[in-house]
This record gives structure tokens, sequence and C-alpha cells, in this order.
């Protein structure tokens, strides 16, 4: 069954997909009339917001499907893989938005209307800004990275159109008609950065890259709620699969309790983490026995089988969690 925010993701998605198709029409009218190339750089990355909002939506309807044999984390990481594909569409745009304006040098056209294509900028670029804010901002509260990749391209879109705003109106004024190519040339060098670095974090999250905020979330909950028994924990993982976290850790008990108050205390760390985080998140927790090693950072007041003197609690952090060993003096 598709949760709530998953019906809330797809309904906005769906919405945003109208509106950028809207918005591209809008633009290329815009180049039809101005013959700019400043404007058709805004109209062609219009058209990558089209196909990517469209492979967005898909894949934000896929990742909503459940668990199953075939998927036994779900299906969140599509959402990655739709980052890839939208960082290498505008890609290819920036590389075709800077040729074309190369090419305005030696084969230039007459740019007319200026005004209207102004008018018309100052429209998109506005009706982007507030798609892209709200997109970044639902994708935070839902977990979504498509969302926010989609919002961020969005903001990028008005900073061009600011740009070409800025440019069409000095050219208006000034009639420095090549001022059209070199401008179409800068926001192609910078819309291909942006879908440069797009494409990597992509690819970073699908290679299952350290998520270093997540990885400092966890710690910190479990440092702020530990408890005696929970002697030390290690080989800490946090992987993401879309809105969904799968978190593999070690933790060390005491070598006495039977399995019954083990499992209670790993149960105790399960429930932790999901009250303090946002999100679904399943666990994979291992339980040590404690050793004589663990002896002199174990806190247990009323231990009738330590071997060594307790010293100090070591505090948790990134540097002695993440390793696959228990934590000693």
């Amino acid at each position: 069954m598709t949760s709530e925010s998953n019906l809330f993701k797809i309904k906005t998605m769906r919405i945003m997909l109208i509106f950028s198709v809207v918005l591209m029409a809008i633009k290329f009218v815009a180049y039809i009339i101005t013959h700019s190339n400043a404007i058709l750089t805004d109209a062609l990355e219009s058209i990558i917001n089209v196909v990517a909002g469209a492979f967005a939506l898909f894949s934000i309807y896929y990742s909503s499907r459940p668990k199953d044999e075939d998927h036994p984390y779900g299906h969140g990481k599509i959402e990655y893989l739709s980052v890839g594909i939208e960082g290498g569409l505008i890609l290819i745009a920036g590389s075709g938005i800077f040729i074309k304006s190369i090419m305005g040098f030696f084969h230039p056209s007459i740019v007319d209307s200026i005004d209207v294509g102004l008018y018309i900028s100052v429209f998109a670029g506005i009706c982007n800004y507030i798609m892209g804010a709200y997109l970044m901002k639902n994708g935070k509260t839902h977990k979504s990275s498509l969302m926010i990749a989609d919002g961020k391209h969005l903001i990028t879109d008005t900073i061009s159109s600011i740009g070409i705003v800025i440019g069409l109106a000095i050219i208006y004024f000034t009639k420095m008609y090549w001022l059209d190519n070199l401008i179409a040339i800068i926001f192609g060098m910078y819309i291909f950065y942006e879908g440069y670095k797009l494409l990597k974090e992509s690819v970073n999250s699908l290679l299952d890259e350290a998520d270093y905020v997540q990885l400092n979330n966890v710690v910190k909950i479990l440092n702020n709620s530990r408890v005696e028994k929970w002697i030390d924990m290690h080989n800490l993982r946090v992987l993401k699969y879309g809105s969904h976290l799968h978190i593999d850790a070690h933790i060390t008990l005491p070598w006495f309790d039977n399995l019954e108050l083990s499992h209670a205390e790993v149960t105790a760390v399960e429930n932790l983490i999901t009250e303090k985080s946002e999100g679904e998140v399943e666990f994979f927790i291992h339980a040590d026995p404690c050793l004589p090693i663990s002896c002199p950072i174990c806190s247990i007041k009323d231990c009738g089988f330590r071997k060594h003197e307790f010293v100090k609690r070591l505090e948790w952090n990134l540097e002695n969690m993440l390793p696959d060993r228990k934590h000693r003096l």
C-alpha cells in the first residue's frame, strides 16, 4: 500500500510536470519571437525539466512499491538513477547550448523584440523559483533525494533566467547583440557544471558512499540515550534506499545475559533510532558478548564477573564506531 508521504510526492511531481510543460512552451514561444540564443538556452533546459520530471514521477511511483522477494530492500534506489539521468541530460543540454552559442559568433542571427523576451524570462524565473523552493522544502521533509535534485535544478534554472534577464536588458539598452551569444556560453557552462554535480551525487549514492550527515545523526542519538548494558557499538553502517534507511551495527552486551535479555537490548536500540529518525528505518544489529578487554570501559556497577576496574566511559563518535572492532582503552 502506498503511504501518505508517497502519495503526496506523486501528486507534487505530477503538478510540477504540468507546470514544466507549460513553461517550456512559453519559453519556446519567446525564442520564436526574439531569436535570442540566450532565451533558447532557457528553453532547451526546460526540455530537460520536462523529461526529468516525467522520469521523476515514474521513479517516485516505482520507489513507493513495497519490498518483494526480488527487491528485499525496496525500490528506493531508482530515485538515485533518476537523479543521474537528470544530471546526464543537463550535461547534454549545457554542451549543446555552448556549441550553438559558439556557432552564433560565426553565423549571427538578428535578435528581435527583446522587451518581450525580458517579460517572459522574468515570469519564467519567478515560476521556477517558487516550484524549486517548494520541491526542496518538501524533498527534505519527505527524505526524497529526487525531489531535492529537481528543486535544485529549478533553482539553477532561476539563476539562469536572472542572468538572461540582466543580459537582455544590457543588449536592449546598448544594442550590443553579440552579448547574446556570450551570455548563452556563460550559462551553458554553468548548466553543464550543475549537471556534473547531480551526476556525481547519483553515482556516489548508487555506490553507497558513506552519508556522514546520517551517520552523525545516528551516533548523536545513541550517545544521548545509551544505557549501561550497551558497552560499545561498532561496525556502524547506514545505507540509503530513497527515503528508507538500512542500518547495520555490532553491539557489545554482557556475556552473562541470556538470549531474551540481549534481544530486549537490541530491540531497545532499534526503537530508539526509529523514534528519533524520520522515514522508515530497518536494522540489522549483531550482538557480541563482552570480553575482559571491555571491562575498563564498561560502566555496569553491579557486575559480578568484572576482570578489570572501570576506568572511563568512551564517548562514541565516527572514528570509533565505524571500524569493525570492539572498543578498548
